[in-house]
């Protein structure tokens, strides 16, 4: 009995550390791109935390399906802990995907940008000012 309990005991403090979200600064870029608008939501954090009282739903939906299994095992023990997982991994999910869209959507036009330099449309002094305006609109830190 006291066997089952520790070893309980061990999953849970090793589970609780797979649980990793954004860090603060991510978060708050996060929080800056939900308000301005341009956050892409591939998964919903909310579902991932209803999904999370599920054996390993929440594990499965913030793509980790290794850690779905384990907290499927663990069931239902796992509720303690996997809608905290599926949230965050949501979280994550949606950070790296607007991460993402933002970058190529900068470089497609930063690339017009260089092209319309390089056909001599734009003169040099107001090619760096557009270049800087467009560096802002896309930095979210």
């Amino acid at each position: 009995m006291h066997l089952k309990l520790g070893a309980c005991v061990v999953a849970l403090t090793m589970m609780s550390g797979c649980a990793t979200g954004l860090n603060s600064m991510q978060e708050r870029e996060y929080r800056a791109m939900e308000s301005a608008d341009v956050l892409v939501v591939e998964k919903k954090p909310e579902v991932g935390a209803a999904l999370g009282l599920l054996p390993g739903g929440g594990s499965f939906y913030a793509r980790s399906p290794g850690m779905g299994v384990v907290n499927l095992l663990f069931w239902p023990l796992s509720i303690l802990w996997d809608p905290v997982s599926g949230y965050q991994g949501s979280m994550a999910i949606n950070y790296d995907m607007s991460k993402h869209k933002l970058k190529r959507d900068m470089e497609a036009e930063i690339t017009e940008l260089d092209n319309q330099l390089t056909l001599g449309e734009l003169e040099t002094r107001e090619y760096v000012t557009k270049k800087r305006d467009i560096e802002r609109k896309f930095n979210f830190n």
